[in-house]
């Protein structure tokens, strides 16, 4: 047995998202997002299901603030839902939404657990959307003012701020293959989407500074790996190209003020273009704090003409999978992260979400998740080797606290070390959480 031993300096964590975890979506005073109404729209979501009551995290703010102690985590992520702030994405700030997220933050920091806020995780005001939400530039300016009530708001509690999470899922995902919220099919949206974001960011970051709020930020893209297939140029040209799509599309501009050249040309063949307005690069390219990464899966892929959107074809090699069907593959977690330190320097980077869907059901009143330690076990060990090959790990949370609306799959997948009675909405610790739990206390695991 080895042991995986990590620093005493590293943070431990876990995060939620407000729409999958909230509910009372039409209380004290919340707008609709565009996920109410996606959830809305027939066929849209699995079963019909949507995040009206979710966990009721709302309502349970101490219930769950207390298992979070528990567990012992140093660090919670969690996100802000924009239109409890601002119920139209502008105008006039919403002051029970404000007082939702005071609680919480008074209740973590009571607690000894250090707030990560992550300012967009998805839910989009509805009426930012009915103007053309993400490719209306006054998105743009909406954005950026939502975020300097909050730094404001949260000054002196809120040390540690996030952007926008996962913004290839905002652009791309949600607006080319049309899978989430708001459900468009349209490659110059999703391209003017995905830059629209980066601005947004950039200028967010800039009013950070200006106002010299004390504390941190960042942002949190999701990533992956794809290995070649072989060492044959078109493999490896085709990987590139997958991994790019997620890496290179949203770090380079952030960090090297510039769009990846051969991502570029690529959409240009496809005729579409980035909309880049005068100063847009240099608004973007601003320095961060520390960068989140989100991985959960890669794969072996090969270059295939017309296979998607880059011509790359994923291979099957028999890799297990999760009860969501995405390949384990912590080799690719140590290879995205050693390239992208070797891309962008010696960033300091937080794991901001990194997890497994497995729906074991309570046998007894306990749920033997054994499949879930697993994952985190060979995940966590090659996070340690990335460390020790100079990446530099700031801390780790995982995804997610609880079971919960997992967006387009509805209630069908669990990705929680705490498992949600949907129907009663009693909350289990998993064998997991208390392996986790462990794990933090110790600082170390065996494998």
């Amino acid at each position: 047995m080895a042991i995986i031993q990590f620093p005493e300096n590293i943070k431990w964590g876990t995060a939620t998202a407000s729409y999958q975890i909230e509910g009372a979506v039409k209380e004290d005073g919340r707008g609709p997002s565009i996920w109410d109404t996606f959830c809305e729209t027939p066929g849209k979501v699995l079963n019909g299901d949507s995040g009206e009551i979710a966990c009721d995290s709302y309502h349970r703010v101490e219930e769950d603030v207390s298992i979070m102690k528990d567990l012992g985590i140093d660090l919670y992520r969690f996100s802000v839902a924009w239109p409890r702030i601002f119920p139209e994405g502008t105008g006039e700030v919403n002051s029970k939404g404000l007082n939702y997220y005071h609680r919480l933050v008074d209740a973590l920091i009571e607690n000894g657990i250090e707030p990560m806020v992550t300012l967009y995780h998805w839910d989009l005001p509805q009426a930012l959307q009915d103007k053309g939400g993400w490719d209306n530039r006054e998105t743009i300016d909406a954005f950026v003012h939502y975020a300097e009530v909050m730094f404001k708001e949260f000054s002196g509690k809120v040390k540690k701020w996030i952007t926008f999470n996962e913004p290839w899922c905002v652009s791309f995902l949600s607006n080319f293959l049309g899978a989430h919220a708001p459900g468009n099919r349209d490659l110059q949206l999703a391209v003017n989407v995905a830059h629209h974001l980066h601005v947004a960011h950039g200028r967010t970051v800039q009013k950070f500074r200006a106002y010299g709020y004390e504390g941190e930020i960042g942002y949190a893209p999701n990533t992956t790996w794809l290995e070649p297939f072989s060492n044959k140029e078109e493999d490896m040209k085709a990987c590139r190209r997958g991994v790019g799509e997620f890496v290179e599309w949203f770090f380079d501009p952030v960090f090297k003020g510039s769009y990846p050249g051969f991502l570029v040309d690529w959409f240009e063949q496809k005729g579409v273009s980035v909309p880049i307005l005068e100063g847009d690069m240099n608004d973007i390219h601003q320095p961060v704090d520390f960068v989140g990464v989100n991985y959960y899966t890669g794969s072996v892929a090969r270059f295939k003409e017309n296979e998607g959107l880059l011509d790359v074809e994923q291979v099957d090699m028999g890799y297990e999978k999760t009860d969501i069907g995405w390949n384990i593959y912590p080799e690719g977690f140590y290879k995205v992260l050693t390239y992208i330190t070797e891309q962008y320097g010696n960033i300091p980077i937080y794991i901001t979400e990194n997890g497994s869907c497995y729906n074991d059901e309570p046998e007894k009143g306990r749920v033997r998740d054994i499949r879930r330690i697993d994952y985190l076990k060979q995940h966590l060990t090659a996070l340690k080797r990335s460390m020790d090959s100079g990446v530099n790990i700031k801390g780790y949370i995982t995804w997610s606290l609880m079971d919960n609306f997992e967006w387009a799959e509805g209630y069908s997948k669990r990705f929680g070390i705490v498992y949600v009675n949907y129907r009663t909405l009693q909350r289990i610790k998993k064998d997991s959480f208390y392996w986790y739990k462990q794990t933090i206390r110790n600082n170390w695991f065996q494998v």
